[in-house]
């Protein structure tokens, strides 16, 4: 008999790693309040510092045919930053900036979406920027990689830090009204099709 599978989206919040277990003192996927069947495993990952759209399963073939295949697969991400961002330095990252990768090898990222952000609650109704934050701005990067701690890298790169990082979607699959640390199940075709793979 054939396996049926299960599909779910999370809204991961901070402080939260992207596994079930863990050797370090960390919050995990499985003290969130929902019951995931045995066998649920992320797909991608988002680190401990970062929030948002993260895809889990029990179907392992899914991690290779959305981040592994040929196809590139479209992630936006909601970025707040340190200091007020110039234009010079947001055509920078839309042309390509040089970070550092796997092995300690120097990388161009290729060109990239990127525009600057003035009501980010319009995007992301979490998207709060506390006075204590100081100056800032917020940034919509839309990437068809995902290189470790890219975005991060990216921004470092034209010498701003990283406040805020928030995956919204993968292709049309998308955050919504879902709350931090909220869990929705989906259906496989649904699933699938949002993702733009193909399930047959």
């Amino acid at each position: 008999m054939e396996q049926v599978h299960r599909y779910f989206i999370l809204n991961k919040p901070v402080n939260m790693v992207s596994q079930f277990i863990s050797s370090h003192d960390v919050g995990l996927i499985g003290q969130l309040d929902f019951d995931f069947p045995e066998g649920t495993h992320a797909i991608g990952r988002l680190d401990i510092n970062s929030e948002g759209l993260l895809l889990l399963t029990t179907n392992k073939k899914v991690t290779r045919l959305l981040f592994l295949g040929e196809k590139k697969h479209k992630r936006i991400y909601l970025v707040q930053v340190n200091n007020d961002i110039t234009q010079e330095k947001l055509e920078k990252l839309r042309t390509g900036v040089s970070i550092r990768i796997k092995g300690g090898v120097t990388y161009i990222t290729p060109p990239c979406e990127v525009e600057l952000v003035e009501n980010p609650e319009k995007i992301y109704t979490h998207a709060h920027s506390p006075a204590e934050f100081g100056k800032h701005s917020w940034l919509l990067i839309t990437l068809t990689e995902g290189k470790f701690r890219q975005v991060r890298k990216m921004m470092a790169a034209i010498r701003h830090r990283c406040k805020r990082l928030i995956r919204i979607s993968i292709e049309d699959m998308r955050l919504d009204n879902l709350q931090p640390g909220e869990v929705k199940e989906t259906d496989e075709i649904s699933f699938f099709e949002k993702l733009h793979i193909d399930y047959k």
